[in-house]
């Protein structure tokens, strides 16, 4: 009877003891998952500033722009998205609007430089044409846009087969329109025909004197397609030259020149 008792206080001891062993046993586990998690986190390498840098220029690569986005950049004069766009190697550089204008032609009409530039220093065609036959060429010669100009002779290649809607050159309109820089780079590029004549036979030199008013700009042009070899004799579709326009409209000095040119 001694020894019941004994066992009746001994047992609820020894359950006690059993349960305790078993909440350790399943809970060793799990401090040894948190353990493993700790773990694989210090392992991972920290982020830098150079990974951050990286992940934005693949995400940068990876993006891509809708037909027209250029040419929208472009007409509202956002060089920072041209250069983005420009930086896909998948956009066309030379899409065109329903007036068939390239990028580069709008930049040209809106004698946007830096824009013009950055589009001809990434390969924009600038003899392309729209529907009334202005190229971004022909266009920056015919208006004036010098600075551009310039730098398509230095960096890209005109093609001097490519004419206006009235078949001219650059050259023609640059001297009609008292463009005098412009005539000065064309012909000091050399690559420029001085003597082409478009549909109505006329010259650079004809219409700097027959359709234009004889002023000091015009002399000076004149002067200059002269010093560079102009031909003064050829005559267009209504059989006359240079000095008989001039002749014709009074203009004496412009006159002189020519008939000294032709002796």
């Amino acid at each position: 009877m001694k020894n019941f008792k004994l066992n009746l206080v001994a047992l609820p001891i020894a359950l006690l003891s059993f349960s305790v062993v078993l909440i350790a046993c399943q809970t060793e586990p799990k401090q040894v998952k948190t353990s493993q998690s700790s773990t694989q986190e210090k392992i991972q390498p920290p982020t830098t500033e150079s990974t951050k840098e990286s992940t934005k220029s693949e995400e940068k690569v990876q993006m891509t722009f809708t037909t027209g986005s250029l040419i929208q950049a472009v007409s509202e004069g956002n060089f920072d998205q041209t250069k983005e766009i420009l930086n896909s190697p998948v956009y066309s550089i030379d899409e065109v609007n329903e007036k068939s204008e390239t990028p580069l032609l709008i930049a040209v009409y809106q004698n946007q430089i830096p824009i013009a530039k950055l589009l001809i220093d990434a390969g924009a065609n600038i003899n392309q044409q729209d529907v009334i036959q202005d190229s971004p060429y022909l266009y920056a010669g015919a208006q004036g846009r010098t600075e551009i100009l310039a730098y398509m002779l230095t960096h890209a290649t005109p093609d001097q087969s490519v004419y206006n809607r009235f078949g001219g050159n650059a050259l023609i309109p640059a001297a009609e329109k008292g463009h005098l820089d412009n005539v000065k780079l064309l012909l000091a590029d050399k690559r420029v025909a001085i003597d082409h004549q478009n549909k109505f036979g006329y010259t650079a030199l004809i219409e700097a004197v027959g359709l234009r008013d004889g002023s000091q700009i015009y002399q000076e042009i004149v002067a200059e397609l002269l010093r560079n070899g102009a031909n003064s004799s050829l005559r267009d579709n209504s059989g006359r030259t240079a000095l008989d326009y001039a002749n014709q409209l009074g203009y004496g000095n412009i006159a002189q020149m020519l008939r000294t040119a032709n002796s």
